[in-house]
């Protein structure tokens, strides 16, 4: 029997495979109930196998590992750890922090989830990705989207199944989504600050098992999730998956050892004197310079294109795939993706930044990839923000957003995807609400999320009953999202901005598991859903699409736009006639009077 690593059963056997190069014992451990079996693992090479000549689908398993305790030297071995497989595909409980987990000794065999040796299921037919560049991503917290929803059944809100409830999908089309990004629906622990605390990770930007589904957003799995992309598939909306391979949640040196560390810590990134290089801000960082590390992402990837059918993936930090320290655009990674028949035609989007040296990678990544654009976010906020006379940037820059962001992407086709809020920051309503950031209930001080968001409110800060007052914000909203789906290039909303949604200015909401970071379906704003509705169905139309390249910029008054008109913050509008005669166009912006008209 031959295979890779993990759990496989072919031919009514089981075979295990765990790599762990330094290791000096594996142990493999098998659960019935409370009950452990513990069984040793041959080695060859850096990897360790066990084969059961008996077919263990659906049975619990993990691993302990013998060696040397020695962290100062990257050695985490401590056979009273129960270590979960990288390449586990099902989990039979979610992760939950516990002092133990990080103390040598400490048998932690009760906390630490059991992978679960997977059913042998055919690939999903293979077809191109349900998505088009242009189109429209709609940004979804599984969990926060679907919790409150009044027409999705009860026992499904808060899943991934959620999605595939028909008002749910005759919402994603109401507004023409392309598809669907689903922040991180994988296995992650709580950051051990947390439950001190009474919070929670909420978000999922700390992933353990980076194959296997949480458990809590979807206890059926594998055949949960494609069943759910096979539904949203049916509607013409595509499935694209927001995955954290940066990291993992195992922290720093005071953190726990749930995996790779009590296996393989050189999966890791290390500085000279041996110390964790944190570029991601949460305590590690994966070392994409080791084959393995790799190894791991591109099974994970085509695991979830395999089995899953999605159409693609949003990559979290995405520089730290090309670090090797330092960013290189010509990474290994990329090759591989790129040439790899099941991912080769995928959508893929990075987040071109982490806080490591030289970080900020916007416009580096290879041709066919998309990226966030948050030059697009910035340059909008400010050019509609409320300070004397008008917002601080020039039409100018305004029209090179709008038409693709030629000064970060080049003359090549776009990558840009535009958006105005997402997941990290202020919601859209807030961030025509609040100037400051309000996340006293993060238990920080207000000291955690951006200091500086580009936002302002009308008079009152965050909450108003005053009607002048709401109409100016709605006047604001109105102006962000008409400029956004005017834009060239891929669009992007986060769930519930197209109707308002607040966070009562938490700009950092990623431990609010709450009535702040739930979307609250009984308060949204139909009318201005139905004004977004309208936007998509104009964009679609094609009066929103690209920007053709025969066309005239006017001023208001009908003459042609100077250098300082450009260039001056004050000039108060701007029209772009299209001289192309397959796609008249009239497009309006006006600052003055808060409009964008066309």
């Amino acid at each position: 029997m031959t295979g890779g690593l993990g759990a496989t059963v072919a031919g009514g056997a089981t075979r295990f495979a765990v790599r762990s190069p330094r290791a000096e014992a594996v142990e493999l451990c098998v659960f019935e109930g409370a009950a452990e079996t513990r069984l040793p693992m041959a080695r060859d090479g850096d990897v360790w196998v066990a084969e059961l000549p008996r077919d263990l689908t659906g049975a619990a398993y993990g691993y302990r590992a013998h060696g040397a305790w020695a962290p100062e030297q990257g050695l985490w071995f401590d056979p009273a750890k129960l270590l979960v497989d990288p390449y586990a595909v099902a989990l039979d409980r979610r992760f939950a922090w516990d002092a133990r987990l990080r103390e040598f000794g400490a048998e932690t065999a009760d906390l630490v989830p059991r992978a679960v040796v997977p059913a042998v299921r055919p690939e999903v037919p293979l077809a191109p990705p349900c998505f088009t560049r242009g189109g429209l991503i709609y940004e979804v917290n599984v969990r926060g989207f679907t919790l409150l929803h009044p027409d999705v059944p009860e026992a499904l809100r808060g899943t991934v199944g959620a999605l595939a409830h028909p008002a749910v999908i005759a919402h994603l089309r109401k507004l023409r989504v392309s598809a669907v990004e689903l922040m991180p629906i994988v296995a992650w622990i709580d950051e051990r600050h947390l439950p001190p605390l009474g919070l929670r990770n909420f978000w999922g930007y700390n992933p353990v098992a980076m194959m296997a589904l949480d458990p809590g957003v979807c206890p059926g799995g594998v055949a949960e999730l494609r069943d759910t992309v096979t539904a949203l598939h049916g509607a013409g909306i595509g499935v694209i998956l927001d995955i954290v391979l940066n990291h993992s949640g195992e922290s720093d040196v005071a953190g726990a050892v749930l995996s790779l560390r009590g296996l393989d810590d050189a999966a890791y990134a290390k500085a000279g004197d041996g110390a964790l290089i944190n570029d991601t801000g949460c305590g590690n960082t994966l070392d994409f310079g080791a084959a393995a590390v790799r190894d791991l992402a591109m099974a994970t990837l085509r695991h979830f294109v395999g089995q899953c059918g999605v159409d693609g993936f949003r990559f979290d930090l995405a520089p730290v795939l090309a670090r090797g320290p330092g960013f290189d655009r010509a990474a290994p990674i990329f090759a591989q993706i790129a040439n790899d028949p099941l991912l080769a035609d995928r959508v893929m989007i990075a987040e071109p930044w982490d806080i490591g040296p030289g970080g900020y990678q916007l416009g580096q990544f290879p041709a066919n990839w998309l990226e966030w654009n948050d030059r697009f976010r910035d340059d909008v906020r400010r050019f509609w923000r409320r300070s004397a006379p008008w917002g601080d940037v020039g039409m100018g820059t305004l029209a090179t957003r709008l038409a693709g962001s030629a000064d970060v992407f080049g003359e090549q086709q776009c990558r840009s995807v535009n958006f105005l809020a997402a997941h990290d920051g202020f919601t859209l309503a807030d961030t025509v609400a609040y100037e400051n950031r309000h996340n006293l209930a993060n238990g920080e001080g207000n000291r955690d999320g951006h200091g500086d968001n580009f936002s302002w409110n009308c008079d009152v800060e965050g909450q108003s009953a005053d009607p002048a007052v709401l109409a100016a914000r709605g006047g604001d909203l109105r102006a962000l999202l008409a400029t956004l789906f005017a834009a060239t290039g891929t669009i992007m909303l986060t769930a519930g901005d197209e109707f308002g949604r607040s966070q009562q200015g938490n700009n950092n909401a990623y431990c609010q598991d709450s009535a702040i970071g739930w979307v609250d379906w009984a308060a949204r704003d139909v009318a201005l859903e139905d004004f977004v509705a309208d936007l998509a169905a104009r964009r679609a139309a094609g009066d929103f699409a690209q920007f053709p390249r025969a066309g005239r910029w006017l001023r208001l008054d009908g003459a042609a736009m100077g250098v300082g008109d450009w260039q001056d913050p004050a000039t108060p509008g701007l029209r772009y006639v299209s001289e192309d005669p397959g796609r008249p166009r009239d497009f309006t912006i006006d600052r003055q009077a808060r409009c964008v008209r066309g």
